[in-house]
């Protein structure tokens, strides 16, 4: 590969890998007013038709280029604010009423994006082409099973290139130091070596000798979308005992900014299921979002290009395997593009 093929294979990786799934708001923040949001460099309206059915769609109206995310909702179909022209979730358009007989009508003008809600959260398929059919989302069974384990979902912007946020997660070391002061992270050895185990989806990197003390291990996973899962053990007085999990996904809205969700779970049911909620919302919510920021604060202060100019050893094998299995996709992905094109 030349230089310029391995600038263009990182440069179109640092906006994201296609062919996945991702999380692009919180349930709550769609509603019937239309959301306009930017991920993957690609600028998207999302709302709710009056039936409750997700639309995603270009936030383009093929008129004049103004935001449709500014318009009306008229259930099925967005009315642009500028002159009226009306566009549904199929991204074809409805009507211009300014004129009789418009050409326009019928067409599909701006791209359609497939979307489903699952787990408190709207997930948006991007295609390495626009026209690609979407993979099944296949979500950890700590989400599905909502019989057994229960969870919150915090999201967030952070000022960094979503690489680094990926990076933060393969790293369970990173919680020794940055962490120390944590409720939930401040046991465990300073030292560690560490190794990698395949699993069907993925691998985990995990501590050698020791397990269920600290931030100890971390798996990562792509079942049509891509994630991080990871467990922290928990005192009794924070609720039912056992593990803390946590699945994360990290989503490019551009090249400098991501979109963070971290699902926080844990495996109870009936009444422990109510203590730990109630002990989430008065007392461990604020601890966590305390653990969250210090990982901010890091993440948007690194010296600039910090990953051009990086020395790594043994704790950064699971972040290293990662990328290179993502420039992988990406190379791949480009050449799909270049062909397609």
């Amino acid at each position: 590969m030349t230089s310029a093929s391995t600038d263009a294979v990182q440069d179109y990786l640092d906006s994201g890998l296609r062919s996945l799934w991702y999380p692009v708001a919180a349930s709550w923040e769609v509603g019937s007013h239309p959301l306009g949001i930017t991920r993957l460099g690609e600028n998207l309206v999302l709302w709710r038709g009056y039936d409750g059915t997700l639309h995603a769609i270009e936030d383009r109206c093929p008129h004049r280029g103004a935001r449709l995310s500014k318009g009306w909702n008229l259930g099925d179909r967005l009315a642009c604010w500028y002159h009226g022209v009306e566009v549904n979730g199929a991204g074809e358009v409805c009507d211009v009423p300014a004129i009789s007989n418009s050409p326009l009508v019928g067409q599909p003008c701006v791209r359609r994006y497939h979307v489903q809600e699952a787990q408190g959260a709207i997930f948006v398929y991007f295609g390495v082409t626009p026209d690609e059919a979407p993979g099944e989302l296949e979500l950890p069974e700590q989400l599905t099973d909502g019989e057994t384990y229960g969870h919150f979902l915090c999201t967030a912007t952070w000022k960094c290139n979503y690489q680094y946020a990926i990076d933060n997660v393969m790293d369970p070391m990173h919680g020794t130091y940055l962490h120390a002061d944590s409720h939930s992270m401040a046991d465990g050895d300073r030292q560690a070596e560490m190794e990698l185990e395949p699993t069907p989806s993925g691998f985990i990197f995990k501590k050698t000798g020791q397990a269920g003390v600290n931030f100890d291990w971390v798996e990562y996973g792509n079942t049509g979308v891509m994630w991080l899962r990871l467990s922290i053990p928990y005192q009794q007085r924070f609720g039912p005992g056992g593990p803390f999990w946590i699945v994360g996904m990290a989503v490019p809205e551009d090249k400098e900014n991501t979109r963070v969700f971290f699902w926080r779970i844990r495996k109870a049911d009936g009444w422990q299921r109510q203590v730990w909620r109630f002990f989430y919302r008065t007392k461990l919510e604020g601890l966590h979002w305390d653990v969250l920021e210090q990982d901010r604060v890091i993440l948007e202060n690194l010296a600039p290009d910090a990953r051009h100019h990086e020395n790594l050893y043994q704790h950064d094998v699971g972040l290293s395997r990662l990328r290179r299995v993502m420039l992988k996709a990406a190379k791949k992905q480009l050449a799909e593009r270049q062909q397609a094109a």
